[in-house]
C-alpha cells in the first residue's frame, strides 16, 4: 500500500529517514509522492566493501576528476534522465526540489566524476548521523559511477560514518558487498548511529585515487 502524501518539506524527509522511510514517485510526471519501507534492505556495512583489483587500478589512476558537492544538481539531474533500461524515474519535481533544499541545509551531497571537464558520472544521496542514504547513481563513461562509489565509501571510512543504505538490492550492488537485511534490523541498526556526528570536512577534502582505495579498504574511523 502506498502512503501518499500532500505536505512534505526537508524536516519530514529528514524525520522520514529517520524513521527508515524514504520517498518515491511513480514517474517523473507524476505530481504525487509517496513513502516507501521495504520488507529487505540494501546496506554495506563499511568493513565489508568489496574492491576487485581491475577496479582499483582504475581508481589509482585518477582517469576521472573526482569531487564533491560541486554539482549537485547536475548530478540529481543526470541521476533523473532516461537511460537504457530507465526509460522513467522516480524523481518528479516535488522530489527534486526536496533533494536540492536538503542539500542547500548540508544533509545532501553528490560525489562527481568529470573526464576532461565534462560530467560524466557520479550519484548522490543524504546524510544523517552515521548513515548515509544513497539514492541513484549515473554513468556516461566506462567506470564512471564504480570510482564514484569507492570514493564515497573511502570517504564515509574517513569521516566515520558507520552504514551505507542503499534502499534495494541489485547484482550491481551485490558485487561490492552489499547484503540483503530485514526492516526490523535494519531499523535497530539505525536507531544506534542516529546521534553519531561525522567528520564532514573530512568527507568534503580533496583526495586522490590512491587515497580512496587505501580508505576503502580500512574500517570506518569512529565518529563522535
Amino acid at each position: 500500500m502506498k502512503d501518499f502524501i500532500t505536505r512534505f518539506g526537508p524536516d519530514e524527509l529528514l524525520a522520514a529517514y529517520a524513521a527508515g522511510v524514504f520517498p518515491m514517485a511513480d514517474s517523473r510526471d507524476d505530481p504525487e509522492i509517496y513513502l516507501v519501507e521495504p520488507a529487505m534492505r540494501a546496506v554495506l556495512p563499511l568493513d565489508r566493501f568489496r574492491l576487485s583489483s581491475r577496479l582499483a587500478r582504475t581508481v589509482r589512476q585518477d582517469r576521472f576528476a573526482v569531487s564533491v558537492s560541486t554539482d549537485f544538481e547536475a548530478v540529481l539531474d543526470a541521476c533523473a534522465e532516461p537511460a537504457p533500461g530507465r526509460e522513467d524515474t522516480w524523481i518528479n519535481a516535488a522530489i527534486r526540489e526536496l533533494y536540492l533544499a536538503l542539500h542547500a541545509r548540508g544533509a545532501a551531497h553528490s560525489v562527481e566524476c568529470r573526464l576532461n571537464g565534462a560530467l560524466v558520472g557520479g550519484l548522490y544521496g543524504v546524510t544523517l548521523g552515521g548513515a548515509f542514504f544513497g539514492e541513484s547513481m549515473f554513468s556516461r563513461a566506462t567506470d564512471a559511477s564504480k570510482v564514484a562509489l569507492v570514493h564515497l565509501v573511502a570517504r564515509m571510512n574517513k569521516g566515520g560514518w558507520r552504514l551505507l543504505d542503499a534502499q534495494f538490492m541489485t547484482g550491481h550492488l551485490s558485487q561490492f558487498g552489499f547484503v540483503e537485511t530485514p526492516q526490523a534490523a535494519y531499523l535497530r541498526t539505525l536507531k544506534e548511529i542516529l546521534d553519531v556526528t561525522p567528520d564532514l570536512p573530512a568527507f568534503m577534502a580533496p583526495m586522490t585515487g590512491a587515497q580512496a582505495v587505501d580508505y576503502a579498504r580500512q574500517p570506518t574511523t569512529q565518529a563522535s
